[in-house]
Order: C-alpha cells, then sequence, then structure tokens
C-alpha cells in the first residue's frame, strides 16, 4: 500500500526524492491502518489541490485498492 501511496504523490510533486509514506505501528481500534504521506513543502499544495480534491481523490484510490484486501485505510497528509 505504501508503494501505491508514494507512487500516486510522485506523479504530483516537483520535489519526487522528498515524498515517502509511512505506516503506524499499531492499527486504529476498528482495525483502520493509518498511513502518513510525507511530502517537501513547497509540494504541499500539490499534493493537496483545490479545497482538497486531490487529496479526497487519493484517499478514495488507496481505499479501494484496500478493500479488494478485505482491510481499511486512512491517508493523513503531513
Amino acid at each position: 500500500m505504501e508503494e501505491l501511496i508514494v507512487a500516486i504523490a510522485r506523479g504530483l510533486v516537483d520535489d519526487k526524492d522528498a515524498v515517502n509514506a509511512t505506516r503506524d505501528a499499531d492499527p486504529m481500534e476498528d482495525g483502520t491502518v493509518v498511513y502518513h504521506l510525507h511530502v517537501a513543502p513547497d509540494d504541499m499544495g500539490r499534493v493537496i489541490g483545490k479545497q482538497g480534491r486531490i487529496a479526497k481523490a487519493i484517499r478514495t484510490v488507496v481505499r479501494a485498492a484496500a478493500n479488494k484486501t478485505g482491510g481499511k485505510v486512512a491517508v493523513e497528509i503531513d
């Protein structure tokens, strides 16, 4: 899942080396696994998009991919 998040984000940003995704060690109480997407401060606007549309699209794609495996995921952009 981390590879998917990083691949999507690298297509959007200028500083591709600054993109990484980490996973929380423990899932939440309902079994949701939280991933944190880290990008350069200058690229934060590109990943979030106007009114959060790109961030919402990233979360939707990742949630759909996790749904195929039967898991729940959440993506936070830091």
